[in-house]
């Protein structure tokens, strides 16, 4: 099993969204990298809910991908925020994945708490220029934010 962080902005998409809808489509990734993320991911794999843009942006809970990368229908969609013009049934560059909730945290935490442990001085998330809406996690990375919570 790999683990992940997936950002969201909680006025969009958040965790208590997730919790209450209990599964959910992850759509909306427009980054190829990050893509890339996405659809290296496979079912079990748990992934952080990062609440992003938002006043209080940090770690809210997780989740777990209940359905590998399959084409991102909002592509298609010419009234979706996430629309692609470029994109076709044929020939779509973007994926989702489908996911489940698994816990929501009691408290977030908050992303200057997360840049003070120096367990996780290498995330990505807690490094300048490295902030993809999907990326992936260490072991020991996940089992410091699990201690932290």
């Amino acid at each position: 099993m790999a683990y992940w962080l997936m950002k969201s902005e909680p006025d969009e998409f958040s965790i208590k969204d997730l919790a209450k809808l209990s599964k959910a489509r992850w759509d909306g990734v427009r980054n190829y990298q990050a893509r890339n993320f996405l659809r290296s991911m496979a079912v079990g794999d748990e992934f952080f809910f990062y609440h992003s843009s938002c006043p209080e942006p940090g770690i809210a809970g997780i989740g777990k991908i209940i359905e590998a990368a399959y084409p991102d229908p909002t592509a298609l969609e010419p009234e979706s925020h996430y629309y692609d013009p470029k994109a076709t049934p044929d020939k779509n560059a973007w994926s989702a994945i489908d996911v489940a909730h698994v816990e929501t945290f009691a408290r977030v935490l908050k992303l200057d708490y997360l840049k003070q442990q120096t367990a996780l001085a290498e995330m990505p998330l807690v490094q300048k220029g490295s902030r993809l809406s999907v990326m992936p996690v260490t072991a020991e990375q996940w089992a410091a934010v699990i201690a932290l919570r």
